[in-house]
């Protein structure tokens, strides 16, 4: 199968993601891949830990437009508040702006092109990536994955 050849090849470079002489990096909630497989379900593993991608328009969170908080679905941290969010029209919820020290990037090439890659601070999944095309104030668009997030309604 097509998908699951492309699925073990991301599993395989995100595995070696951190590989080389650089040291893995290191977050407060650090778990073994065991303990997130029993934590999470399949398709938030498989995004949050493997970095996949879900299919657009897929997620229920593209269509939350209540006031609240979107969290990480691995740890819970807060990482992006409902004021921020936008229609992209791309089909995954989209954001301009996370919260203070919510998330942190890296470069990957995993389609054989560099992307900003945006993972959650606190415990280093995979969330979605960044781009240079979202609206003011900050001209970015954070395309995050719904089955990465949780949300949280309330004051935002």
């Amino acid at each position: 199968m097509m998908v699951s050849g492309v699925a073990a090849l991301a599993t395989g470079l995100v595995a070696s993601r951190w590989a080389g002489s650089a040291p893995a990096p290191h977050y407060p909630v650090m778990l073994s891949d065991a303990e997130w497989r029993k934590k999470l379900p399949a398709p938030a593993y498989a995004v949050l830990r493997q970095a996949s991608t879900e299919r657009a328009y897929t997620s229920p969170l593209n269509d939350e437009h209540r006031a609240g908080t979107f969290t990480c679905a691995g740890c819970d941290n807060r990482l992006f508040s409902s004021r921020t969010k936008f229609d992209s029209g791309t089909g995954w919820p989209s954001f301009y702006q996370p919260l203070p020290k919510a998330v942190g990037t890296s470069t990957d090439h995993l389609i054989g092109m560099a992307r900003t890659e945006v993972h959650c601070a606190r415990c280093g999944g995979h969330l979605g990536h960044v781009f240079d095309d979202g609206p003011r104030p900050t001209g970015l668009r954070y395309c995050m994955n719904g089955v990465a997030m949780g949300f949280t309604p309330g004051a935002a």
